[in-house]
């Protein structure tokens, strides 16, 4: 069945690509979710009609693809994991794991299934990633997975309670400081009112 499509489909084409697919995939995914249209000969004059506003948007999403590609291509990604003893980590570094790791440390937002890694990764090292963009417009991101023990996890995670604590009792001391105050000034206020009644 011929559609003509409306936005990208990874590995099919792009807006305005007019493609044959099977008839299933067609109506129950392509054409319920607005990737594409039936290409009917009014859908295809209306197409012809399009095609210089396709080609604008095409240009613009190429141009912000290969801008995405310089901010990203050879750049060094950090993620930090678990690890035993000898370099095995705990659970693997995924995709979406990259992909919020790019976003926190370059403010780019990319879509977890950009990211092409083909198995997780399970050992402490440096990783080539490919990250697509837009069609075949691809950056290859180092990505550096360095690890924590299970000790320094548990002295982090100590450090980090120790720190909740004090900050807890440093708040109730301060809560109890201003009750004090408050219970004090009301006091010298009720001391006041009576010596200006007698």
């Amino acid at each position: 069945m011929e559609v003509i499509l409306l936005k990208e489909l990874r590995g099919r084409g792009g807006e305005g690509d007019v493609i044959n697919v099977a008839r299933g995939f067609a109506n129950n995914y392509l054409l319920r979710q607005g990737y594409a249209v039936k290409a009917t000969p009014g859908n295809l004059k209306q197409l012809e009609q399009r095609r210089s506003n396709i080609a604008k948007r095409e240009e613009v999403r190429i141009a912000d693809a290969n801008a995405l590609v310089e901010k990203l291509q050879d750049a060094s990604v950090t993620i930090t994991a678990q690890v035993g003893e000898e370099g095995q980590l705990f659970g693997s570094v995924t995709a979406p794991m990259i992909a919020d790791a790019i976003a926190e440390q370059f403010g780019l937002e990319i879509d977890r299934r950009r990211v092409e890694l083909g198995k997780p990764i399970k050992a402490i090292g440096e990783y080539e990633v490919p990250v697509g963009f837009y069609r075949d417009i691809k950056a290859n991101v180092k990505v550096v997975v360095t690890g924590d023990t299970v000790e320094d996890a548990e002295a982090n995670a100590e450090a980090a309670g120790d720190a909740v604590v004090e900050a807890i009792e440093e708040a109730v001391a301060e809560t109890e400081a201003e009750a004090i105050a408050a219970e004090v000034e009301e006091t010298a206020e009720e001391i006041e009112a009576e010596e200006a009644a007698e």
